[in-house]
């Protein structure tokens, strides 16, 4: 064997230290990389809930000019995808997903409070903890009804 094979073998692939070098080097660079995208997708959680509530809260309204009320509590925001005995002028349903209402990011239901006199109503999630208060990704998300 030529004395220059065996020098470029010999110097081939790296060695067990640079190997080590380069995965500190990496688990430096992911330990400030990571904190900053868990707070991206815990804020992305909040802003997907924000949309649905207003998504949801559109289709109340449009309830509301049909039907001439929005639902009860009873009746519930599954009234926006089957008609509720006595919804005369129901024409839905009103949501995209025909088959349930969609939950929120953290896999809880929607909540729905109405007045009695069916004019005011509020859809909102309690967020990531599912408790009343809270900040950050444990505040509540929703808003009042347009009439309220």
């Amino acid at each position: 064997m030529h004395p220059n094979v065996r020098i470029r073998r010999a110097q081939a692939g790296f060695s067990l230290m640079e190997l080590l070098v380069a995965l500190v080097i990496l688990a430096l660079v992911m330990g400030i990389v990571a904190p900053r995208v868990i707070g991206y997708l815990s804020r992305a959680k909040s802003q997907t809930a924000e949309a649905q509530v207003k998504n949801i809260q559109g289709a109340l309204d449009l309830f509301l000019i049909d039907v001439g009320r929005y639902p009860t509590e009873n009746e519930g925001l599954k009234a926006l995808i089957e008609a509720p005995a006595g919804g005369a002028g129901w024409a839905g349903p009103y949501l995209d997903e025909e088959e349930a209402v969609p939950v929120d990011p953290w896999g809880n239901p929607y909540l729905y409070t109405s007045t009695d006199d069916g004019l005011r109503v509020r859809v909102y999630s309690f967020g990531r903890d599912g408790a009343e208060g809270g900040t950050g990704e444990d505040a509540d998300i929703g808003r009042p009804g347009k009439t309220q």
